[in-house]
């Protein structure tokens, strides 16, 4: 794309409007990355979504559908694309040529909440690339010192170059249908595996040890009562079975991050293995927007609405505003709107903190009446909310602040399909279920849960994947291309444990055709 990230290209007038609402949002405790905005053509603008916000990256064919989708989209009126905000040190925000000054505006508010949130939410951390890994200090000390190397534009821009160099080594046919293997096993990563040590080091011992049960603490006269002999050696047993049972095992212990395990022994060539890589990088950079979508969007909304209505606009552009964020926040066809909710948990958050309506005492009271009037006056809303930003992502942010008053005051509901009156029709209205169901559907992105199991699987060099079933079976016709995509870069069978229908079940696929079998290890 003929775009430069450093191209000035934004008039006189709306710089001037960026630095009045930058000390605007800096005078209400924002803390963001420097921001570099740039004016767009709507047909520009689809051309750097399809491409997830970033100008360069590497050739292939889901880019150009998905810039089908959107051209489409906006030429039927479907849907129009205001602003685009990367995750970069500086960031990069998007407008759209032909906007009115009002739209943009509000435009540039809802980006500095976005990079406010980029900066400042622990889950972000893991795109810092001078981080390390783990990283140990992912709610960082507040301060100026944080400047972060978070230069993804570059890094995007390397990946596109390294696919490109491969493609005039190899040809487009057969590395984009390698990529197609690689982008439909992207998700099977591990979000949370940049903050935690998943693998340790273990000393290879030339003797085994001899087992030594962990016995309960005693005196010596009650030490046959405590500890009686039998239970020591039943337990001594099954220690030396589950030694036997890991012994050469590969791997040691289960690996959510199913790409990495592939990098690192499938039998690639150096430039699959390269491809496999990329794809994993760009993954992760992305893992944190998914797992922060409602809040991300949120704190967004939260700050272009206080903005806008107190500082920004004039009487002249109230109107124009209210009606352009209405259409922002409705709910239409039983879909979740993460701006909308969003916004109302932040507000909600903000106004009982600052009537004290939180703690024991809050919720040891029975009083209907008393609680509707409980106002302590503390005004705690705003240190709150900035603590809930940094602290928490969409599970922890719902699991905690989505309680039932808010439901019932905002009519939460869950949906479901009629197969009588086939179409979806509201399926329950208890909150335990509303809440359930909503937060399964942002556990782990909503992906299930695999495993790699054992990379010799009964001993004939077959990668086992195991489902850590959490109560949603799998598809099969997913289950299948996973699988078959598995093969295409293990180049053996591939077997999958999980269950259905309450049974285990081992799906299999050897290349040539899928089989499954009851009773599965």
């Amino acid at each position: 794309m003929p775009l430069s990230p450093n191209q000035a290209d934004l008039p006189r007038y709306l710089f001037v409007e960026q630095e009045k609402i930058e000390k605007i949002a800096r005078r209400y405790g924002l803390d963001f990355f420097p921001v570099v905005f740039q004016m767009l053509s709507y047909d520009q603008m689809n051309e750097i979504a399809a491409y997830g916000g970033f100008p360069n990256r590497y050739p292939h064919w889901r880019f150009g559908m998905e810039y089908e989708r959107l051209s489409k989209s906006y030429e039927y009126g479907l849907s129009k694309i205001y602003e685009m905000v990367i995750n970069n040190n500086p960031s990069y925000a998007y407008l759209l040529e032909g906007n009115s000054l009002t739209d943009q505006k509000l435009v540039m508010c809802h980006v500095l909440g976005h990079v406010d949130f980029f900066k400042n939410n622990f889950s972000f951390r893991s795109t810092d690339l001078d981080a390390g890994e783990p990283i140990t200090d992912p709610v960082r000390k507040r301060g100026n010192e944080y400047d972060p190397n978070r230069r993804w534009i570059d890094k995007m821009a390397n990946h596109g170059a390294a696919v490109r160099r491969i493609v005039d080594r190899y040809g487009i046919g057969r590395v984009e249908t390698f990529v197609d293997n690689c982008l439909s096993l992207e998700n099977l990563v591990d979000p949370w595996s940049r903050f935690v040590r998943r693998r340790r080091e273990e000393l290879v011992e030339e003797e085994p040890r001899a087992v030594e049960v962990p016995r309960l603490r005693s005196k010596d006269y009650m030490e046959e009562f405590i500890n009686p002999e039998e239970y020591i050696e039943e337990q001594k047993k099954k220690i030396e079975q589950e030694r036997e049972k890991k012994k050469g095992r590969h791997p040691a212990s289960r690996e959510q991050d199913v790409l990495l395990f592939l990098i690192e022994n499938a039998p690639l060539e150096r430039w699959e293995r390269a491809i496999l890589s990329i794809v994993r990088d760009e993954a992760y950079y992305f893992a944190p927007q998914m797992e922060t979508k409602i809040m991300n969007e949120g704190w967004a909304s939260y700050w272009h609405s206080k903005m806008m209505t107190n500082d920004v606009c004039d009487w002249t552009e109230i109107v124009d505003y209210a009606e352009n964020n209405a259409g922002v926040m409705v709910t239409s066809g039983g879909r979740l709107n993460p701006y909308k909710l969003g916004v109302q948990l932040y507000r909600s958050i903000e106004d009982r903190w600052n009537r004290g309506q939180f703690g024991p005492e809050w919720e040891d009271c029975n009083d209907l009446d008393q609680k509707r009037h409980w106002d302590l006056r503390l005004g705690l809303g705003q240190q709150k909310v900035f603590e809930v930003r940094s602290l928490y992502n969409d599970v922890t942010f719902i699991d905690e602040f989505l309680t039932e008053d808010f439901a019932l005051e905002h009519q939460l509901f869950s949906f479901g399909w009629s197969n009588r009156n086939e179409r979806f029709e509201i399926d329950s209205r208890e909150f335990k279920n509303v809440k359930e169901r909503l937060l399964s559907q942002l556990t782990n992105f909503g992906n299930p849960f695999i495993f790699v199991e054992d990379a010799n699987f009964e001993n004939r060099g077959e990668l086992l994947l195991v489902h850590d079933h959490r109560g949603v079976d799998l598809r099969n016709d997913y289950a299948n291309e996973t699988l078959a995509a598995l093969v295409r870069i293990w180049r053996r069978p591939v077997n999958l444990a999980t269950l259905a229908d309450g049974k285990k079940v081992l799906l299999r696929y050897d290349g040539k055709e899928h089989s499954s079998r009851v009773d599965a290890p």
